[in-house]
């Protein structure tokens, strides 16, 4: 009976060894790890605030009814990026370039109804001058949001100038409104409203649902060749349409180039 006792235990204990060949292996990926998968299988990467300020330290909170500002003295570089992102609440910016004590060549007034799930993310030309980005929050005390401001480099840096080469653009004449459904299968997009060189003043809007703005944008500059309307629309939900409205004069008309993701 002892024998037959100890060749069972000894046949419990090989069932459970640590060797077993039906113990299955698993790879658990770290946080980092998982952070920058998801963000290089993300359609809108490079646009991100993690993007302009990897380490966080170009990041502002900017409270309601208050203002920050990111200073830009590199005249080699004609290129920012800028990113505000919230908590889930609604944004409400004003993002100004400054250049000189008393010139502001372009403004632009971002609304965003979630700025976690559709972040504000675009890119200022500086004119290769030395310049400052004001961004201010407009919106009430309860809702501060983070921005970030840094020069683009690699392909963002040229995106301004690529993206209208390579894509074919639709002429929207002053005063005139075009719509353009998205595909469902769409999870960015990216957009890019120019001129040949004389103002632009325009509004673009997302849409999900009949006249119900996600997220908008108004621009206007004196040069929309220096500085045009570059911007990513981040779409997590189906059903959306991008419709442009130009504010100017029927002198003034501008293109219009969008790219899906």
């Amino acid at each position: 009976m002892k024998l037959v006792a100890a060749v069972a235990a000894l046949q419990g204990a090989n069932a459970f060894s640590v060797g077993s060949a039906a113990k299955p292996s698993y790879a658990v990926k770290s946080a980092p790890q998982l952070m920058m998968a998801e963000l290089a299988q993300s359609p809108s990467s490079g646009w991100g605030i993690k993007d302009i300020t990897p380490d966080g330290s170009l990041t502002q909170r900017v409270e309601g009814m208050t203002r920050k500002t990111w200073k830009f003295n590199d005249i080699t570089k004609d290129t920012v990026q800028v990113a505000v992102t919230s908590e889930g609440r609604p944004v409400n910016a004003d993002v100004q370039l400054w250049i000189g004590p008393d010139w502001t060549p372009m403004t632009l007034q971002a609304y965003s109804e979630d700025g976690k799930a559709r972040p504000i993310q675009t890119i200022v030309g500086t004119r290769n001058k030395a310049a400052t980005i004001e961004i201010r929050n407009v919106g009430e005390y309860e809702f501060p949001f983070n921005a970030a401001s840094n020069y683009a480099t690699g392909a963002m840096a040229t995106l301004p100038k690529d993206m209208p080469a390579a894509t074919e653009g639709e002429r929207v004449d002053g005063g005139a409104i075009r719509s353009y459904p998205l595909d469902p299968a769409t999870e960015a997009l990216e957009v890019v409203l120019k001129t040949d060189g004389k103002q632009l003043n325009a509004k673009v809007e997302l849409l999900n649902a009949p006249n119900n703005a996600k997220q908008t944008y108004e621009i206007f500059t004196n040069n929309g060749l220096l500085n045009p309307l570059c911007l990513c629309f981040n779409t997590p939900d189906a059903g959306n349409t991008l419709r442009v409205v130009n504010l100017a004069s029927v002198e003034f008309p501008c293109n219009v180039h969008l790219t899906e993701m």
